[in-house]
């Protein structure tokens, strides 16, 4: 999508949820056309004319100044991760056009990473970029996402030379449905995500790909990324049906690596005493027995990294339950 394109349908789009009385703006018996604001409103609430709130609604935000886009976020009532969206294309507009999108270098886990991942023990965890690529995972986390790192939708199709992806997964396998019982909830996530990561990063050639990839290959994929919606991760409850522990529902924590741009740690742990922590330590102690390794990714310094290093890769089985059709 062209940057004005996206810029406009991202504002309009972010309208059409403020309702007048969310905004505090008297009706007055009135019938509006649409539930949401109109462009004058926006512009009364930021304090700006009607004329230049519709030059910024149409996609030229070069020349916008901070605080009159933090007027805008204020007036449309965005919250923390549609604010940086906002400020990320506004960024976009200052860059000069590259002659084509940029390929980043293949991304690599510090081996001080890895050994903090493989001391990490209870605690399934994995690191991810904003493409949602596995960079990497310690043995329990490999274990827990034994579905998604074995999946052949995971990597692409004929590529195995390709991290192993969870909205790949999510979207492109269907078996997606049984793994996650909230699917609907974390396939949305993941699309807000990459909405957010898209904004960050529009240069990103593998970004791009993948978002064309998924969008000609799923439709529900294609309706959530109309929806402009962005989101950031931080911290929740994340449920799981494994096709080996069953049911656990683990409270995930994600961190930032200052040191590793756009490289995230997330982490799983499952309440003491629960029989979440009973399913994960039978999964732990599952993990250690088949010695049986998968094939992706390497370490900063060129041992092995993600499904390479002496840890298990469980395999998986159908568990006989019917997930969402992604078409």
């Amino acid at each position: 999508m062209d940057r004005k394109d996206e810029i406009r349908e991202f504002l309009i789009s972010r309208r059409a949820k403020i309702t007048p009385e969310q905004a505090g703006i008297p009706r007055f018996g009135e019938l509006r056309r649409v539930p949401g604001l109109r462009r004058e409103e926006v512009a009364q609430l930021a304090g700006v004319s009607t004329d230049y709130y519709t030059r910024l609604e149409r996609g030229n935000l070069r020349g916008a100044s901070d605080p009159v886009l933090e007027a805008v976020a204020t007036a449309l009532q965005l919250d923390q991760a549609e604010r940086q969206h906002l400020m990320d294309l506004a960024r976009s507009t200052h860059t000069p056009p590259r002659r084509g999108p940029l390929r980043p270098a293949q991304q690599r886990v510090r081996p001080g990473v890895m050994r903090l991942l493989d001391g990490m023990t209870g605690v399934a965890a994995t690191v991810q970029n904003g493409r949602s690529d596995v960079l990497a995972a310690n043995l329990l986390g490999r274990a827990l996402y034994a579905p998604v790192l074995s999946s052949p939708a995971s990597p692409g199709a004929d590529v195995p030379e390709r991290r192993p992806n969870q909205a790949r997964y999510l979207f492109l396998d269907p078996g997606a449905g049984d793994f996650y019982p909230d699917w609907p909830t974390i396939a949305a996530t993941t699309v807000a995500m990459l909405r957010l990561e898209a904004g960050r990063n529009p240069h990103d050639r593998a970004l791009n790909e993948l978002i064309g990839e998924l969008a000609t290959h799923s439709g529900l994929f294609s309706a959530l990324w109309a929806g402009h919606d962005v989101r950031i991760h931080t911290e929740g409850t994340k449920r799981f049906h494994h096709p080996v522990a069953g049911d656990l529902s683990l409270h995930y924590e994600t961190l930032d690596l200052p040191g590793d741009e756009g490289q995230t740690l997330f982490t799983f742990t499952a309440e003491p005493g629960s029989s979440s922590a009973n399913a994960l330590a039978f999964l732990a102690s599952w993990a250690v027995s088949p010695p049986q390794p998968s094939t992706a990714g390497d370490a900063a310094d060129g041992s092995p990294g993600l499904g390479q290093r002496p840890h298990a890769q469980p395999e998986t089985h159908n568990t006989g339950k019917n997930g969402p059709s992604h078409e």
